[in-house]
């Protein structure tokens, strides 16, 4: 039997999208963080439309309990979404009743009450150093040149100073030559300086003396064969394109190169406060996970070569 609905107006696509503005120019959300966020939300009004029976309106979200979203996050379940997701799924929710509270829209603490279910943190996995430098090294075999050095220059920058794929395309013509170190805009629109190792300044330098495309300071450091802005999704091809040449496993990604950079560095000395400021890590637990996969790699050394590890 459908929920009786009440008079109050606004349409939850409306408030939806005045939330998603929210997040995007105030809250400076990442464009990845707002997509997530907005097709969560979709996902879940669609639900309860379904679930109530009419269309949602503020009146409507005014009466959902725990019981509607806890029925939604186990329809969700029943659709394959992991934890991972569901965890994602209620933090969407969660912002958009408290932005709806914050604008005194109407105050409902239902997704406040849900629990989130524990998701297991997986360790990083990294490659060794003799495979990032394999791949780094066929890289640099594409038959174009200048695509070759661009191919060298992006990965070298993402092993050489731990960005993440979004931050290093994000690079604009102007910021070439690198100087020591550079400001980057991570995550949650937070800076961080990262030094540039020589290495790495030489290979950018080399891609943009070889570049053939020209354009404004402002413009897109890294392009496509066609001279358009590279996409994330080109990246991760050229990395599958190198994995299947070099025989390495699927987790050879472009953020595994950010993932090597960091465990690297422990292996060689680097302190833990170093690397978290040089990630951009905004908790250090998430830093001690790559100090997990130094330990695991020294007992499976240990295990192998102690005699009473057989």
């Amino acid at each position: 039997m459908a929920r009786a609905m009440g008079t109050m107006a606004g349409s939850a696509d409306d408030l939806k999208r005045a939330w998603l503005s929210s997040l995007a120019h105030e809250r400076r959300a990442s464009a990845n963080t707002v997509r997530a966020y907005g097709d969560d939300l979709t996902r879940f009004l669609g639900f309860l439309e379904r679930h109530f029976g009419h269309a949602v309106n503020r009146a409507a979200l005014g009466h959902v309990l725990p019981a509607d979203i806890r029925a939604f996050v186990t329809a969700r379940r029943a659709e394959g979404l992991g934890a991972r997701g569901v965890q994602r799924a209620l933090a969407a929710i969660r912002s958009f009743f408290r932005y709806l509270t914050c604008e005194n829209i109407l105050e409902n603490p239902a997704a406040r009450v849900v629990r989130t279910p524990r998701v297991r943190r997986g360790l990083p996995r990294p490659l060794s150093e003799g495979d990032a430098e394999r791949t780094l090294a066929e890289a640099a075999t594409n038959d174009i040149e200048w695509l070759a050095a661009r191919d060298v220059a992006l990965l070298t920058l993402l092993y050489g100073a731990g960005l993440r794929i979004s931050e290093a395309l994000s690079l604009k013509r102007g910021d070439v030559p690198l100087g020591r170190a550079i400001t980057i805009l991570g995550k949650g629109g937070k800076e961080r300086s990262v030094p540039v190792l020589p290495v790495v300044a030489e290979a950018i330098a080399h891609y943009a003396e070889q570049c053939p495309y020209t354009g404004a300071r402002a413009a897109p450091l890294f392009l496509s064969r066609r001279g358009k802005p590279m996409s994330p999704r080109e990246a991760q091809a050229l990395m599958q394109k190198l994995r299947g040449r070099l025989g390495l496993p699927e987790r050879a990604t472009p953020h595994a190169l950010r993932h090597s950079f960091a465990t690297h560095l422990l292996a060689h000395g680097g302190d833990l406060r170093s690397v978290q400021e040089l990630l951009g890590h905004a908790s250090l637990s998430t830093t001690q996970t790559y100090t997990e996969i130094e330990v695991s790699h020294l007992m499976d050394v240990y295990a192998r070569a102690h005699p009473r590890g057989h």
